[in-house]
């Protein structure tokens, strides 16, 4: 094209609304200048930075409709509203994680194996002092749990796979070799007395064991399928079989009990009793007579015992008192108030120097808080909550009879033992002299204990959904078994050198 020849006209696109094509601009200045402000005037008023952006050789941008101006963004949703609704997403979240049928089953395992380790690190640190001050290795309580804690998790696995009948079965002889344990220990040569409670077998050596926490386990085997038998024959709705022959087993085991003086552990049996009778669904008249029964029979034996009316007469203590009655009371309060927030830190407590008692079995929550602080013993306290509600899960859920109140039962022994031992670290209960459940220094109430916890994960598991959500997750764990094992079968190549051929 040469520069004589006028420019070839370009197409314009057409005015949005019409089917006429944009007026052309001419070659001349003036022509140009004419067809640019009639073009204006003829599209109805376009604004005139359009046509100086097209000048300079940009892209227009196309114009928008009219009438349309405020319909081209939607309104914008207040900030809270963003707010309220994520807030109602994580709790429908939160909802579904928390009625899947494995959430009891990981919260009786993992709750119980968590609460395990920190007992045996909270046992290695309260009883390093007192080992050393008995001229034996800082190290002997801890290695001596470790052991029980050892031969407690066999035990627990054992629980977890043993059929349901199996346990029905077992219920019968453990309460008889318990009953035959417990009157072995009144015989002269056999029991021994410790911290003035006669209530342990010796077997030569520091090897020790204590009958009667075997019988909690056995009166709640015993007792749920007791109740389950009489519930199948419909005959629980007469109060002579609800009481007969539970009620007389279960005092026998106290009678037994308390001819050894532990009023502690006679406690926590009537709390399970209670409990089996609360779940057979026991009229409230009779369940308040024999409450208000135990009750007066509790009164007279802690009034025909000073140590046991010193102990009452300590709740709520700020000093030791006369004689020092109240050393063992005051000074745990002192560990929990020297731990402050966060604690002095692993080991460093000065209250297991010899002025708390008991600090690695009874107290060993206060040596927790003054270690720990309040941060660690509100995670005990959550654990806790976490089992005993997981507990309760497995029991509201069953249809079963012997497992509702075998898991009621083990609840009720666990929760009841753990708030008796915290409320008299706290000072809002007497003292009863019984551990924390797997956190305290002891194997005997540390065996049955993760036998206990066993048969629960064991009736966790044999929840028809929970069975059905483990059977599809055995595909995928087997696949993830063979691939790793696909791996490490595999023979390392060597490589040759650059140069060997």
């Amino acid at each position: 094209m040469t520069p004589d020849q006028p420019a070839a006209p370009r197409s314009r696109p057409a005015r949005p609304g019409t089917g006429r094509p944009a007026p052309r601009s001419g070659g001349s200045a003036r022509s140009g200048a004419t067809s640019r402000s009639g073009g204006a005037a003829r599209a109805g008023g376009a604004p005139r930075a359009r046509d100086a952006v097209r000048a300079k050789g940009r892209p227009a941008s196309p114009a928008r409709p009219r009438g349309t101006a405020g319909a081209s963004r939607p309104p914008r949703r207040p900030a809270g509203g963003n707010v309220l609704d994520r807030l109602r997403g994580l709790q429908q979240r939160v909802r579904r994680a928390w009625d899947r049928p494995l959430t009891a089953y990981y919260l009786l395992l993992g709750g119980s194996l968590l609460i395990l380790v920190l007992g045996l690190v909270m046992v290695y640190s309260a009883s390093q002092i007192k080992a050393l001050q008995s001229g034996l290795s800082p190290s002997y309580f801890f290695r001596k749990q470790l052991f029980a804690a050892a031969l407690g998790g066999a035990l627990m696995l054992l629980a977890m796979r043993m059929p349901i009948k199996l346990h029905r079965a077992f219920a019968y002889p453990l309460l008889a070799v318990s009953v035959f344990l417990m009157c072995l220990v009144q015989v002269p040569g056999m029991g021994i007395a410790v911290n003035g409670n006669r209530n342990w077998i010796s077997f030569g050596g520091p090897f020790l064991l204590q009958p009667s926490e075997f019988g909690k386990l056995a009166l709640v085997l015993w007792g749920a399928d007791l109740l389950a038998r009489k519930q199948d024959k419909r005959l629980l709705a007469q109060w002579k079989h609800l009481l007969v022959p539970l009620v007389p087993a279960a005092a026998l085991l106290l009678g037994l009990i308390m001819l050894g003086g532990d009023m502690g552990t006679a406690i926590i049996l009537t709390a399970i009793l209670f409990g089996l009778l609360w779940l057979a669904g026991a009229p409230t008249r009779l369940f308040v007579g024999v409450l208000a029964l135990a009750g007066v029979i509790g009164m007279l034996l802690i009034k025909a015992s000073a140590n046991r009316m010193s102990r009452l007469a300590c709740i709520g203590a700020t000093e030791p008192g006369d004689h020092d009655q109240c050393w063992q009371a005051v000074h745990g309060i002192y560990a929990l108030a020297n731990g402050g927030w966060f604690g002095s830190g692993l080991g460093a407590s000065m209250e297991k120097w010899g002025e708390l008692p008991e600090p690695h079995t009874d107290f060993i929550f206060a040596i927790t808080g003054e270690e720990l602080g309040l941060a660690g013993t509100l995670s005990v306290l959550v654990l806790f909550a976490a089992l005993g509600y997981a507990g309760i899960r497995v029991a509201g859920r069953t249809e079963d009879p012997f497992v509702r109140y075998a898991a009621g039962g083990v609840t009720t022994w666990i929760t009841a033992q753990a708030v008796v031992n915290i409320g008299a670290v706290l000072g809002l209960l007497p003292i009863a002299g019984v551990p924390l459940p797997l956190f305290s220094y002891g194997g005997s109430a540390l065996l049955p204990t993760m036998f206990a916890v066993g048969l629960l994960i064991a009736f966790a598991r044999a929840e028809p959904a929970a069975r059905a959500a483990l059977a599809m997750r055995q595909p995928a764990l087997r696949k993830k078994l063979a691939r790793v094992r696909r791996k490490t079968m595999r023979r390392p190549v060597k490589r040759r050198p650059s140069g060997e051929r």
